[in-house]
């Protein structure tokens, strides 16, 4: 474990279980219903757990990475934290173009 980084990552771990693990009725994509739900935009809407997230997960990130990118949406908040912690530009990948703007299926730096 790296001694620079302020949080253990078993406290980290701890702090994303509580903010993000839910209890009650939830409807899963699948269609199943479930009485507990992992909220991954709930740490992703926390500027600082989301930072420490980000910070943690630096030092995972290749030598030789160029872009760091995520599909749309849930992505986008932890490839941007990420990206202030590594100095990598970020791209954001669609499921599908869009018909107007840019037209691209991917946004971003991709250079």
């Amino acid at each position: 474990m790296e001694d620079w980084l302020p949080v253990t990552h078993s406290d980290l771990a701890r702090r994303i279980h509580a903010v993000s693990h839910l209890q009650g009725q939830f409807t899963l994509r699948s269609g199943r219903d479930a009485t507990e739900y992992f909220d991954k935009y709930r740490f992703e809407g926390d500027p600082v757990l989301l930072d420490e997230i980000a910070q943690r997960m630096a030092p995972l990130v290749p030598s030789d990475t160029e872009v760091l990118a995520s599909l749309e949406m849930g992505g986008i908040p932890v490839v941007t934290a990420l990206g202030r912690h590594t100095g990598l530009p970020c791209a954001f990948v669609r499921k599908q173009a869009k018909p107007h703007g840019t037209c691209r299926l991917a946004e971003g730096r991709r250079d």
